[in-house]
């Protein structure tokens, strides 16, 4: 069986244990990696790779994994989905999905390419169980609460904002898919506490929660990479009123998004040309080897 040739894109903490996932999968083989400063200071445990500074440098690219941050996911894409190059994201502004998924549409479709985006473990395996859940309970409330634990996406923009040397936002739940943001910052020299609180809590990521901004002497001294989430839905099947269901995990974050970047490249062969989110895609296609054979097993 030929193998899919994967391309990685960005290499911190997602880039990474994507590396990881593609090389305990035995469909894959790496293409190489692409990073902003190429070789240079390559890591030792990418020495047998090629890594380059653009996809162009590298051969025989099946499928591109963006572990970039969210902001830059569209462009990324729509450069490399002409190419002929299949792209997978965890794009997670939840608000800004169905545009997203609209823009990159008319491009898959133009160069019959698939893009399967938002595919983290929220939005992306978490939004597939929201969907079964809503399925077996069509009248009713689900409730979304995560952490606490460390989210990446805020705490990437966090650091993207003047003043700030590092980051760590964290994410608190106060029940019913209510959540406090409680941000951790690193200032550089003369930055104003003030104005990057402000920044921060005027920024579409934040705007909608409660949030909190301590400066702290080191934010590597309060890091932990760990998250969590709790799904329950409270509903009526049918006409029968009180039926529950609760799905419950604590996990490595970015560990668990890597490996569901993996899962949706796969995923992403056998689709037909276009853009997908996770609840698009038949689920047996994020396994690998023969769709029969899983059917035995897991029916």
């Amino acid at each position: 069986m030929k193998k899919i040739r994967a391309a990685v894109v960005g290499y911190g903490n997602i880039g990474k244990y994507a590396v990881e996932a593609l090389e305990a999968a035995e469909d894959f083989e790496i293409a190489g990696i692409v990073r902003r400063n190429g070789a240079e200071n390559k890591p030792s445990e990418l020495e047998r790779y090629d890594v380059v500074k653009d996809i162009t440098e590298l051969k025989d690219v099946d499928v591109a994994i963006l572990a970039t941050p969210t902001r830059s996911c569209e462009e990324y894409a729509s450069k490399i989905l002409p190419l002929g190059i299949n792209i997978v994201d965890s794009f997670d502004i939840h608000t800004s999905i169905a545009q997203y998924r609209a823009n990159l549409m008319k491009i898959c479709k133009e160069h019959g390419r698939v893009a399967v985006i938002a595919a983290g473990w929220d939005p992306g395996s978490d939004s597939v169980v929201r969907t079964l859940m809503q399925s077996l309970a069509p009248k009713g409330l689900t409730y979304t609460n995560f952490g606490p634990g460390m989210s990446m996406g805020h705490s990437v923009c966090v650091r993207s904002k003047a003043g700030v040397k590092n980051a760590l936002s964290m994410t608190i739940p106060k029940g019913e898919g209510i959540h406090r943001r409680m941000v951790y910052v690193e200032l550089e020299e003369g930055a104003s506490l003030d104005e990057v609180t402000k920044a921060i809590k005027s920024d579409p990521y934040f705007a909608s929660d409660e949030t909190y901004v301590v400066e702290v002497p080191s934010v590597d001294e309060v890091r932990d990479m760990g998250h969590g989430v709790n799904l329950v839905r409270k509903g009526v099947s049918g006409k029968t009123q009180n039926q529950h269901f609760e799905f419950d995990m604590s996990i490595n974050n970015p560990a668990l998004t890597g490996q569901v970047l993996v899962n949706v490249a796969r995923a992403s062969m056998r689709q037909q040309p276009g853009c997908y989110t996770m609840i698009e895609i038949p689920v047996v296609d994020l396994l690998p080897g023969d769709r029969d054979e899983w059917v035995s097993h897991l029916v």
